[in-house]
């Protein structure tokens, strides 16, 4: 690991990964470079434009990052480990059962994407062969997406509520529960 030639440096900091690379980092790097042209391929290959959205952010973190490092001193340049840049194993983290809950539904939105494409291209199709005009097929398949999404954001919104409103029904109780056997405590010590 070294902090290199400015110039190139510069250069390889505008690929997501090679910069990282280039200084010597290479499991960073891999992780970034992985991550951002995978989100492409799937994108692009499975016409989902959607999952595209973190890219000009992990473009950004991997370009900041590598001038972040090289502004380091050497000491906390060369302390730096050369590791995953977060955890794969991310449902480890989480319960084994709301992990593959997650992951089916991820899995899940993917599938109904795909086949929306695929579907809303081959309706398009048969109208136009058909000679029936397409502009309330096309108003239609550009809404319902943006209709599903932002149900989806209101749903998602209302469980955080009430998961914020669970949480804080249960620490009153728990508080409640100290107080009574603090209260209980000082009885039996004044008997």
């Amino acid at each position: 690991m070294s902090k290199k030639s400015g110039l190139f440096r510069f250069l390889f900091s505008l690929i997501p990964g090679a910069g990282e690379m280039y200084m010597g980092f290479m499991k960073q790097g891999i992780t970034l470079m992985a991550l951002f042209w995978g989100i492409i391929f799937f994108g692009g290959c499975l016409n989902i434009p959607l999952v595209m959205f973190p890219l000009p952010v992990i473009w950004a973190y991997s370009f900041f990052h590598v001038h972040n490092l090289a502004g380091m001193s050497d000491e906390e340049f060369y302390a730096q480990e050369d590791s995953l840049l977060f955890d794969w194993n991310v449902f480890g983290q989480i319960e084994p059962e709301k992990g593959r809950k997650i992951l089916a539904w991820v899995l899940i939105f993917l599938g109904v994407s795909v086949l929306w494409n695929f579907m809303k291209d081959m309706v398009f199709e048969v109208l136009e062969m058909l000679h029936i005009p397409t502009y309330f097929w096309n108003q239609i398949t550009r809404s319902v997406p943006q209709v599903i999404f932002a149900f989806l954001m209101i749903y998602l919104g209302v469980l955080l509520i009430r998961g914020k409103k669970k949480a804080l029904e249960q620490k009153l109780i728990e508080e409640q529960l100290i107080e009574e056997q603090v209260r209980k405590g000082d009885e039996s010590h004044d008997a």
